[in-house]
């Protein structure tokens, strides 16, 4: 019979900056997580891409890591997402009840349009404008993470997305974390 002990493990919560590279390896020219965290052996449980902003987790722990990243935990993951264009409520029901892209149709979404968030630091570079096109903000719920996915969901219901920030995944959100920064959590663990 195998016994699980419960531990305490440390989870890290970084408010990955736009053009960050989510890995810890050296890339010439380009800033990557080992800019910001000093921590050591700790890896990231799921990424985003250089282009996008907003929570990354990270943590020592083997399975912790995996409890948050597998999609059987169905953790769910809500993103702040400001697209060109204005959505109908024909694109909410796409995004709600599953998105066909190239290799897969998404699982259903929570969607809904927001107000632009008053909180929101400001993007270097800034996003494209055109005067001609307005833009929206949406809120969407994911409990699965594929590459790009959020994007080319939105994309593919008419909505192109131009600045994708990842806010929670979980319970654990970037509240009160300034990009560029971090705060460490401890949660319980098993091993």
């Amino acid at each position: 019979m195998a016994f699980r002990i419960q531990v305490m493990s440390i989870v890290v919560l970084f408010n990955k900056p736009y053009g960050v590279l989510c890995q810890f390896s050296p890339q010439a020219g380009r800033h990557t997580l080992k800019d910001f965290l000093p921590q050591s052996e700790i890896y990231p449980a799921g990424r985003l891409d250089a282009d996008s902003e907003g929570l990354v987790l990270l943590t020592a722990d083997g399975a912790l890591q995996h409890r948050i990243t597998d999609p059987a935990h169905k953790l769910p993951k809500t993103y702040l997402v400001q697209v060109e264009g204005v959505p109908t409520e024909s694109a909410f029901e796409q995004l709600r009840s599953g998105v066909a892209l190239r290799g897969f149709t998404s699982r259903p979404a929570s969607a809904r349009e927001i107000d632009a968030p008053t909180w929101l630091w400001v993007r270097t570079p800034a996003i494209r404008e055109r005067r001609a096109i307005p833009t929206r903000w949406l809120e969407i719920t994911l409990s699965e993470g594929k590459n790009r996915q959020v994007r080319r969901m939105t994309a593919a219901v008419g909505l192109p997305a131009l600045r994708l920030i990842r806010y929670a995944v979980g319970k654990w959100t970037i509240a009160g974390i300034e990009p560029g920064r971090w705060r460490e959590i401890e949660v319980a663990g098993t091993r």
